[in-house]
């Protein structure tokens, strides 16, 4: 593994075609098969992997699907360039945690819920009901209940953020959500705040977003979101000057109030 990478492990098992693509995927997730590369022939997959030709096939055609791979005809088998991945499978980021997770992997996640999340918590304060209120103290009240270095602090903070992509009433968000998780458990855990101060900072930060909803502050809960997820980049060894240029880019992070409401 390079130096710098944290790997976290998958638990659940796998079929025979899924550990197959499991062990290509990382392969080229790692580097080991470059962008670009045939892939062996059959016959040599199937003696590394002892499985059968059917299996194996299976399994090329689900790294096809996801973007890894592409098969042409009298070339095989060939790696594509990693813009071509569908970064949203949540099996392709499972991946990624195994071959090992570096700053960043975790920037360009942060990207992506600067892009999203914000936005979803700006509309659960329009549409947020009594039920999505309810759940998003409850993964509030497990996080002050919890030790914060331990796995359910982290299932706790996931469980707030779904909470609010659910409130967000748009099942775009919600679907984003659900195909992030994995990438969101393994940041969480990587960050978790160990010291009390850090912790009472986290509860807090994450405590003005469930405030802010629930008083249906449509901006204080975007930026609300957007402190949470600065603060854990912060947790990661970064700090909001370095990484809000090339996370912002040339845009605001929070658009106008009157961009994030619904008056038309």
């Amino acid at each position: 593994m390079k130096p710098g990478l944290v790997a976290v492990p998958e638990r659940r098992e796998h079929s025979n075609h899924a550990e197959v693509a499991r062990m290509v995927a990382l392969d080229i997730i790692a580097g080991r098969a470059k962008e670009g590369a045939k892939l062996a022939g059959d016959a040599e997959l199937m003696l590394r992997f002892g499985v059968s030709r059917p299996v194996l096939r299976e399994s090329v055609k689900t790294l096809v699907a996801k973007g890894l791979l592409t098969t042409k005809a009298r070339v095989g088998t060939v790696v594509r360039e990693r813009a071509a991945w569908n970064m949203f499978d949540a099996d392709l980021l499972a991946w990624h945690l195994q071959a090992g997770i570096d700053r960043r992997f975790l920037d360009d996640l942060a990207e992506i819920r600067l892009a999203v999340e914000p936005r979803a918590a700006a509309l659960a304060a329009e549409r947020r009901t009594e039920a999505d209120l309810s759940a998003m103290r409850a993964g509030l009240a497990a996080m002050q209940r919890e030790p914060s270095d331990s796995v359910a602090f982290a299932e706790a903070d996931l469980a707030l953020h779904v909470a609010v992509a659910n409130a967000s009433g748009n099942p775009f968000m919600r679907s984003v959500g659900g195909v992030i998780d994995v990438a969101l458990r393994a940041s969480f855990l990587l960050s978790a705040p160990v010291e009390e101060p850090e912790r009472d900072i986290v509860i807090i930060a994450h405590r003005k977003i469930v405030d802010a909803i629930a008083a249906r502050d449509v901006e204080g809960a975007a930026e609300a979101m957007v402190g949470v997820i600065f603060n854990g980049l912060r947790r990661h060894g970064a700090t909001r000057t370095e990484t809000s240029g090339r996370l912002a880019g040339p845009h605001h992070l929070i658009a106008p109030s009157h961009l994030l409401t619904n008056k038309d």
